[in-house]
């Protein structure tokens, strides 16, 4: 078998992951605050810089799951073309589902970053919604 990634992996990736990524991580949090600065979050500045560190992490950990899932895994993060290989390298090594993870945290310093209340409670939404399809759709299908 070959090593080298399907097509179909890598053109579903770049099609898939702005769809999902741009909605969930770019478009709602816009949606719900305009991109504009409100009072830092609970009247402290230092939470602009813990956003901002969040927004930086998780950027290079959503870009390394992506390549991993196409590479290693020869599929997409899109669950009706998932990896057909497991992927356990990266950020794989540190945490069990960095994708989520880099999601809420991008999220998460988003709401930090701008003050805005609404995003931070989307990022647990969101969070929450991780982890039912983890435990609902994910490990159910990786034992079958």
């Amino acid at each position: 078998m070959s090593d080298r990634p399907p097509l179909w992996a890598v053109i579903g990736t770049l099609i898939g992951a702005p769809l999902f990524m741009g909605t969930v991580i770019v478009y709602v949090p816009y949606a719900l605050s305009a991109w504009r600065f409100a009072r830092p979050f609970l009247g402290w500045e230092p939470s602009r810089w813990i956003g901002t560190a969040l927004i930086l992490v998780a950027i290079p950990a959503i870009l390394d799951f992506l390549i991993r899932f196409v590479r290693e895994g020869h599929g997409t993060p899109v669950p009706v073309a998932p990896p057909q290989r497991l992927v356990v390298g990266g950020t794989f090594r540190i945490v069990r589902n960095p994708a989520y993870l880099a999601a809420v945290s991008a999220l998460v310093g988003q709401g930090l970053l701008l003050g805005s209340t609404d995003v931070l409670i989307y990022a647990g939404v969101m969070g929450l919604a991780f982890h039912l399809f983890v435990v609902g759709y994910e490990e159910p299908a990786l034992r079958r």
